[in-house]
C-alpha cells in the first residue's frame, strides 16, 4: 500500500525515479494525475488551488541567511536536543522503556516513517536522517526551501530512488531515505495513519491535519521559541517587546495529543555583524522592526559584537488513544 495519495484526487500515488503517478482510483473520471521528479530529487505535491500566494514560503534570501547562520551552529544545542529526543522514542532497546517516553519499536519489522513539517532547507532534517527511522517526509510549502534540502540529500545518497544503491551503507549507518516534498500542511499528501511521528521545528500547528495521518500510537515532537528567545535583539528593534507565549497551542492539541515531556535548551550566542543581518533576514523581524532600526543596530555592531540568547522549549506528545 502506497505511503503517498494524490492531492488532487486522494488516489493511491506511487513514488517512481522519474514521474510520481496516482492510479485514479478515487477521480470520478479514474483520471490518472502525473507529478514529475525535479532533476534536483523533490516533488511537487503542490496544487495551484492550495497556494495563497503565487510563491509561498520562506524566499531565497531567507533561506540563504538561515543556511549561513544554522550551518556556523549558533542553534546546535536544539540540533541536538531534538535529535536525542527523537532517538529515544526510536530506540529498540527496552531499557527505555522505563524512562518518561514510551520507545517506538519496530513490531512486526513494519517501516518506521516520520514527518518533518515545515522542514525548510533541511538543517534539522538531515540530523534527524540518522536518529534511526526508515523514511522521513521532508514537507514545505516553499519551494526554494525544499530545492535545497533535496540537492543535500541527493549529494549524500538519500533520496528514496537511491535507496538500492545504498542498502549496505543504510544497514549500518541507518540512515533514512529522504522523500523531499513541496505540499501544504494543511493537505498532507499522505495515506491517513501512515506517520510513526512528526516534527515541527518553529512551523505552523495543525491538529486536525496531524491526527489525520498519524498513527494510533503515534509521537509529536514540537519546537518553539521560549520565553527571553534572543531578548536583547528583540529589545533594540522594538520599542515594545512581546514575550513570546509558547504553550498557547497546547489546548488545541489537547483532543488529539497527551503532553509527555517538556525540554529547555538555551545557548548564549556572540554574533558579528554578517550573522546578526542573517539571524534578521531569517526571523520574522525582518518586516516587522523598522528598517531605521535594524540598520542601527547593525551599525552598532560594526565596532563590538553583539552577544544574546537563543532560547528554546521543546515539547514530546502522542496521541491520545480513542475511547
Amino acid at each position: 500500500m502506497s505511503l503517498f495519495i494524490c492531492p488532487l484526487c486522494q488516489s493511491p500515488l506511487q513514488p517512481a525515479a522519474d514521474t510520481w503517478r496516482c492510479d485514479g482510483s478515487l477521480h470520478p473520471k479514474h483520471t490518472a494525475h502525473p507529478f514529475d521528479v525535479a532533476r534536483q530529487g523533490y516533488v511537487n505535491l503542490l496544487p495551484v488551488q492550495q497556494k495563497k500566494s503565487k510563491t509561498p514560503g520562506d524566499s531565497q534570501q531567507s533561506i540563504d541567511a538561515r543556511k549561513r547562520f544554522l550551518n556556523a551552529g549558533h542553534y546546535q544545542p536544539l540540533q541536538t536536543l531534538i535529535c536525542q529526543k527523537m532517538r529515544e522514542l526510536l530506540a529498540k532497546n527496552e531499557s527505555v522503556a522505563d524512562s518518561a517516553i514510551e520507545p517506538i519499536t519496530k513490531k512486526d519489522s513494519k517501516a518506521i516513517n516520520w514527518l518533518d513539517i515545515g522542514c525548510g532547507e533541511g538543517y534539522y532534517t538531515q540530523a534527524m536522517a540518522q536518529t534511526g527511522m526508515d523514511t522521513l517526509i521532508a514537507a514545505d510549502i516553499s519551494k526554494p526551501a525544499v530545492v535545497e534540502l533535496a540537492k543535500t540529500s541527493k549529494a549524500m545518497g538519500r533520496l528514496w530512488y537511491q535507496q538500492v544503491k545504498n542498502s549496505v551503507t543504510n544497514a549500518t549507518t541507518k540512515s533514512a531515505v529522504i522523500y523531499p516534498l513541496v505540499t501544504s500542511a494543511a493537505h498532507l499528501p499522505l495515506r491517513a495513519h501512515s506517520i510513526k511521528g512528526i516534527s515541527s521545528i518553529f512551523s505552523p500547528i495543525l491538529p486536525d491535519a496531524f491526527n489525520e495521518v498519524l498513527a494510533a500510537d503515534g509521537y509529536l515532537i514540537i519546537a518553539k521559541p521560549d520565553i527571553g528567545h534572543l531578548a536583547t535583539m528583540r529589545e533594540a528593534l522594538f520599542d515594545n517587546v512581546r514575550e513570546h507565549d509558547s504553550d498557547k497551542f497546547l489546548h488545541e492539541l489537547a483532543p488529539y495529543f497527551t503532553l509527555m515531556g517538556t525540554e529547555h535548551v538555551s545557548s548564549e550566542m556572540t554574533l558579528s555583524a554578517a550573522d546578526l543581518a542573517d539571524l534578521m533576514t531569517m526571523t520574522p523581524y525582518a518586516y516587522r522592526a523598522l528598517n531605521e532600526k535594524r540598520q542601527a543596530l547593525l551599525a552598532a555592531v560594526e565596532t563590538e559584537s553583539f552577544t544574546t540568547q537563543a532560547k528554546f522549549v521543546v515539547y514530546i506528545l502522542q496521541k491520545t488513544a480513542a475511547e
